[in-house]
């Protein structure tokens, strides 16, 4: 007889309910005995608090880290990528080797990005170091492009800073903000600029245990792309997050500005050829690995939670894929016919990848799922499988495409 299982979540979102609703489960309030809890992540961090003094049970799961800021805001994000470089820099991993301009040669996956008002004296000797670029300020904390907006002149950030009153006194302003340099040669398609969302799923830090989805999507801009820095202020040109595109006049409801990411791999196979297009995707998978082994040893890891990541990526005009950010919660509303189908789908493989086999949670289970129950994700890592088999190379070839991964990403690499 199949358990019965105790849900709560403070989302109500149908590709939710109808996923738990699917498996005979019942909904139950976050104050009575629940089972899993599909939460936000302010709830989450609510529950792990200090102060709540609530304490999880062995059959309890949740979809948050405690820590998961580690790797989804921005200003962190930066910090503990650049810590891990360093870090590797020390041991004198030829991961961390770089070129002849001290470009990294592996990691440079991540825009030049300083935090703002900690470091605005570097910020300004690089703006002077490269004054005809483009620069795009984010504040840390915040998602959906809510209080973006590109410069491309110093004066502008000094008067940002004028009218913020912050004066970049680190003890008076309470935002950090990030600014990085903006990836001003996107790859266009219908000259418009896209990026492309990819989902990450992690059931564990210590050991690594991540998987990555078949199913992503790109985001294009309603408005034709201009390369004359004449449009700075026309976030229909520049962000792609879907929030801000469903006001533009040119927004299609029917497709949502969407592509899904297979139909963007058959369309560079055929203008950039497939040895390039696998080259991109194997670049995209070893951005995500190197990102999550950065916050890996800081991440508090607890056996209750499991977390899926929404990751968004910019592909420049040389196929070089950009993190541009992580994000705790993507979005499970549906804006298509075709986004319902495919977060639906999302969401019954995480729980069928986050479950033990009898189907009721319990932190003594190993987390080592069969392949049977991956559905449209694929293995990324898992340090637990590698470290314990003799062919663990199997364990982390899944990458997109199916393809042998190239020498860059193999699994000696990752260790």
């Amino acid at each position: 007889m199949t358990a019965r299982i105790a849900y709560c979540t403070d989302m109500e979102k149908s590709v939710l309910a109808n996923n738990f609703e699917k498996r005979g489960w019942f909904q139950v309030s976050p104050d009575d005995e629940w089972n899993f809890y599909w939460a936000g992540a302010q709830t989450c961090r609510s529950l792990f608090s200090v102060d709540s003094g609530y304490r999880m049970n062995d059959n309890q799961m949740i979809n948050h880290f405690p820590t998961h800021y580690e790797l989804t805001r921005k200003d962190l994000l930066v910090k503990n990528i650049k810590r891990y470089r360093r870090e590797l820099e020390r041991e004198g991993s030829t991961l961390a080797a770089r070129d002849a301009t001290g470009r990294y040669i592996h990691l440079d996956f991540l825009p030049t990005t300083f935090m703002l008002p900690a470091d605005y004296n570097l910020f300004v000797e690089e703006f002077r170091r490269n004054p005809n670029t483009t620069w795009i300020l984010k504040p840390a904390g915040r998602s959906q492009g809510v209080g973006i907006f590109l410069v491309n002149k110093l004066a502008q950030i000094k008067k940002w800073s004028r009218d913020t009153k912050s004066s970049f006194n680190p003890t008076l302003v309470k935002d950090t903000y990030v600014i990085s340099r903006y990836i001003e040669n996107p790859l266009l398609i219908g000259g418009k600029k896209f990026d492309l969302r990819m989902y990450v799923l992690v059931t564990s830090y210590r050991p690594l245990k991540a998987y990555m989805y078949k199913q992503g999507f790109c985001r294009f801009c309603t408005v034709r792309y201009d390369t004359s820095g004449q449009e700075l202020d026309n976030m229909f040109v520049h962000l792609t997050n879907v929030s801000i595109q469903k006001h533009g006049e040119e927004y299609n409801s029917v497709h949502g500005g969407k592509w899904p990411v297979r139909t963007l791999r058959l369309y560079l196979e055929g203008t950039r050829g497939k040895s390039r297009t696998d080259r991109l995707f194997s670049d995209i998978t070893w951005l995500v690995v190197h990102s999550l082994r950065a916050v890996a040893p800081i991440m508090a890891s607890d056996r209750h939670c499991f977390e899926c990541y929404g990751y968004d990526i910019i592909i420049d005009d040389q196929l070089k894929p950009w993190m541009i950010e992580v994000n705790a919660s993507p979005s499970m509303t549906s804006t298509t016919a075709n986004d319902r189908i495919m977060k639906y789908k999302l969401v019954d493989d995480i729980i069928s990848i986050v479950l033990p086999p009898d189907g009721v949670p319990n932190v003594h289970w190993n987390k080592i799922p069969s392949p049977d129950k991956f559905g449209d994700f694929e293995l990324l890592l898992d340090e637990e499988v590698y470290q314990n088999s003799d062919h663990h190379h199997q364990h982390t070839s899944g990458h997109r495409g199916g393809g042998k991964t190239s020498d860059r990403h193999s699994a000696p690499r990752w260790k």
